[in-house]
């Protein structure tokens, strides 16, 4: 999977590359600064390089000493936490953010590392002899770099990989990125949902169906995929006739099937967003990035792996998250959605 660097578009916004199933940004750690390629992700709980490009302590590094360990679904890693200075795009500048230099890291290959964004109490036990490190944003707004503790992305769907195609504003909203208004929703109150980018949200197939799912789980930029609860994904599965298609692990259509797709449709809060169909299946171009087959169809929506209840039933992936633009506001405990030019978009 190719990785390739990226280069800021303006002030307080970090283009955003998608490289198949990921997204990546260019940060800078110390002074002079050292470019490392960072996965963006909403759910992981730590800063950290070294997996691919080595860190190199500047006259802004400073170790605490401290070891640092994280494991995630698919990989983790070790070492050993230093503050420095990160750069994440001109002019926005964090002095003393704790960054973990990793002396170990699996899973990682072709990147240098994270760039965390979840909520703070993510990072609870994370750094022997600390109860909570302080995120980025947490640090852009104590140190009076951004007027709200606040990230904005955005994302448009794309056919090709390695394009540049997302925004990330901190701080701020961008209006040119979205339509409307945005739809605010608290966190949610349901565990485990709630120590993350929780909310609570309804999904119906078809306008006039009856709802698949009511209940609580998160929005992850990290996830690839639209994950809902296995009674809901089968409930799914069975309203479209899709197949399981071995090869991918994914459902399949056929193009008759997919004429006939409805929309999947998104209560949140008091709005309700209309997921299209073609919004629904891989981006076709993309195929080979899945080992599936040139100009077959495959569906997005796939098993969590749970039954309904779990306190942590779907998650709105980067498949979902690239038809709406999302907000991740920390100063008054929220998540916004807004539709885009691109929620109805054809491309698939």
């Amino acid at each position: 999977m190719l990785v390739r660097p990226f280069y800021p578009l303006k002030r307080n916004i970090q283009t955003i590359r998608r490289l198949g199933v990921t997204y990546t940004l260019s940060v800078g750690v110390g002074s002079p600064a050292s470019d490392f390629t960072l996965l963006i992700d909403t759910a992981p709980i730590r800063n950290w390089v070294g997996a691919d490009k080595k860190y190199v302590a500047t006259s802004t590094s400073h170790s605490t000493r401290k070891q640092v360990n994280v494991t995630y679904g698919s990989g983790s890693f070790s070492g050993t936490e230093f503050t420095d200075e990160v750069t994440l795009a001109s002019g926005l500048v964090i002095q003393n953010q704790s960054i973990g230099v990793a002396s170990k890291a699996t899973g990682f290959e072709g990147v240098d590392g994270i760039l965390g964004i979840g909520p703070v109490d993510l990072t609870t036990g994370t750094v022997s002899g600390t109860t909570t490190v302080p995120t980025v944003t947490d640090n852009l707004f104590a140190q009076k770099t951004i007027p709200t503790e606040s990230i904005a992305i955005s994302f448009n769907p794309t056919t090709e990989s390695g394009q540049v195609n997302g925004e990330m504003t901190f701080g701020s909203t961008d209006a040119s990125k979205f339509t409307g208004a945005i739809t605010f929703t608290p966190i949610t109150k349901t565990s485990p949902a709630s120590e993350y980018w929780g909310i609570d949200q309804t999904i119906t197939y078809g306008s006039s169906g009856s709802a698949l799912l009511t209940s609580s789980g998160i929005v992850d930029t990290g996830t690839t995929l639209l994950l809902i609860a296995t009674d809901a994904f089968k409930a799914y599965e069975k309203a479209t006739g899709a197949t399981l298609d071995q090869t991918t692990g994914l459902l399949t259509v056929t193009e008759e099937q997919f004429s006939n797709l409805e929309s999947l449709f998104f209560k949140i809060g008091s709005t309700t967003f209309e997921f299209t169909a073609n919004a629904q299946i891989w981006p076709r171009a993309l195929n080979s990035t899945l080992g599936g087959e040139a100009g077959k169809i495959y569906l997005i929506v796939s098993d969590l792996g749970n039954n309904s209840g779990s306190g942590l039933d779907f998650i709105n992936g980067f498949g979902w998250l690239q038809r709406f633009y999302s907000v991740f506001d920390t100063t008054d405990s929220r998540v916004g959605i807004a539709t885009t030019p691109f929620t109805d978009a054809t491309t698939n």
